[in-house]
């Protein structure tokens, strides 16, 4: 049986070592470590808060090491999970349709989402677990013709208790992450192998022949498919000699937030709904990376409402020797501000004077768009650039910012290229 070597346990990653275990001998390799969630009573940590002993973002990994944090230029905190499961198990668990733009180069993936329907739980029935004020913010977009609607959820949350830890792992098996399609490759036969970082391809006569640890350990294969997310994979492909485009995107997210007396909202499930405009998408999210690391949120977590703007940003930044550059463009600081004007028409509704809004400092995390797919890869999902039997499945594929949770689209790209693969 011919061997596959699968780089990356993220949406991609398992989903690719699940659907080829069988049809190849698969060894699913994962730089990080079996992921657990977040441990640490968060009351706790918000008393410790007032010490002054947190104040930069990358303390978060001393706490946290399943949680990469990294800054570009502009300080923009890049937000990504390393471990089993990848990004999907910090996810606030959305299965938004992401697949407009791949539409337009003509593929169809409706095939790909139908299994993945009959495959992962997906419900819209969460709307018992929204707290008052989040009821009311629903209700005040309806007001303003916004359209909102709920986001649909990976997962059973008939037994979510709203604990608000959506994003630091879920501890009561409520939230999908990728980590069930990995343990359905396990269980048929494929090999995980965890702390194993990946430096490069193997190539010989125009072909992948299998990858390079950072241990110079050769793991061969017929099939290497690099799934270590977009801000890995190009790192992969640029030391083995294969360059990318400089059109990163990290979807850049700035939270508007204000004070409003025990809205509860840290005590809720992750993004209950959206309203989508032309460039970003907006969402109710108590961000836990502003409340302990940004000193202008001095409130209880309790009395703290947030409202995500999430940017779908020009594709401008590139990674060069595992360095991030990327800074906001003048359009995409144009885009942010129309997102802060709708943010504070909603807070006025609720009553919050516009003096008293504070902001979050930047985030990002769904970065990709440096191997974009073109029309003339439709058929294949093959770049000219790759040599035979290397493909990529993760973001670095989408052909520009999308601006909302791209999970269940990577998933349907995924399924195709391992039927490309087996085909």
């Amino acid at each position: 049986m011919k061997k596959a070597v699968i780089v990356g346990t993220g949406a991609g990653g398992a989903t690719v070592a699940k659907e080829l275990q069988g049809k190849f001998d698969v060894t699913i390799l994962e730089s990080g470590k079996p992921f657990h969630p977040f441990k640490f009573n968060l009351s706790f940590l918000e008393h410790l808060k007032k010490t002054g002993l947190f104040f930069n973002p990358l303390e978060i990994q001393l706490l946290f090491p399943f949680m990469k944090i990294r800054k570009t230029g502009d300080n923009t905190v890049l937000v990504n999970g390393i471990g089993t499961g990848g990004t999907t198990t910090l996810s606030a668990g959305n299965a938004i349709r992401a697949d407009a733009e791949i539409k337009k180069l003509g593929i169809n993936l409706d095939p790909e989402f139908e299994e993945i329907y009959g495959e992962i739980p997906i419900t819209f029935k969460h709307r018992q677990l929204w707290r008052k004020t989040t009821s009311r913010i629903f209700d005040i977009c309806h007001e303003m013709e916004l359209d909102p609607k709920p986001i649909p959820k990976f997962g059973d949350y008939s037994h979510c208790i709203n604990c608000g830890q959506c994003v630091l792992g879920c501890t009561h098996a409520v939230k999908w992450d990728s980590r069930k399609y990995l343990s359905e490759a396990v269980d048929r036969g494929a090999r995980l192998v965890t702390n194993c970082h990946v430096k490069s391809v193997r190539i010989k006569n125009g072909r992948a022949i299998g990858v390079l640890t950072h241990k110079n350990q050769f793991i061969p294969a017929d099939l290497v498919i690099l799934s270590a997310g977009g801000l890995g994979t190009p790192v992969i492909l640029e030391n083995s000699g294969i360059e990318c485009e400089k059109k990163l995107f990290v979807d850049h997210v700035l939270t508007v937030a204000a004070e409003w007396k025990n809205c509860l909202q840290n005590k809720e499930l992750s993004m209950p709904f959206v309203v989508q405009r032309d460039h970003f998408i907006l969402s109710p999210y108590f961000e836990y990376l502003n409340f302990y690391f940004n000193k202008k949120w001095k409130y209880p977590a309790k009395d703290i409402f947030g409202i995500m703007i999430k940017l779908a940003d020009e594709c401008t930044g590139w990674i060069e020797k595992g360095r991030v550059y990327k800074t906001l463009t003048d359009t995409d600081k144009k885009r942010l501000n129309e997102g802060v004007v709708i943010c504070t028409e909603i807070f006025a509704r609720l009553g919050v004077k516009k003096k008293d809004i504070f902001f979050g400092n930047l985030t990002a995390g769904h970065p990709g768009g440096m191997l974009p797919l073109t029309a003339g890869e439709a058929e294949t999902f093959h770049n000219e650039r790759l040599p035979d039997g290397l493909y990529v499945a993760d973001s670095t594929l989408f052909p520009q910012s999308i601006g909302k949770p791209p999970i269940l689209t990577i998933i349907a790209m995924a399924k195709r290229i391992s039927k490309l693969c087996i085909g």
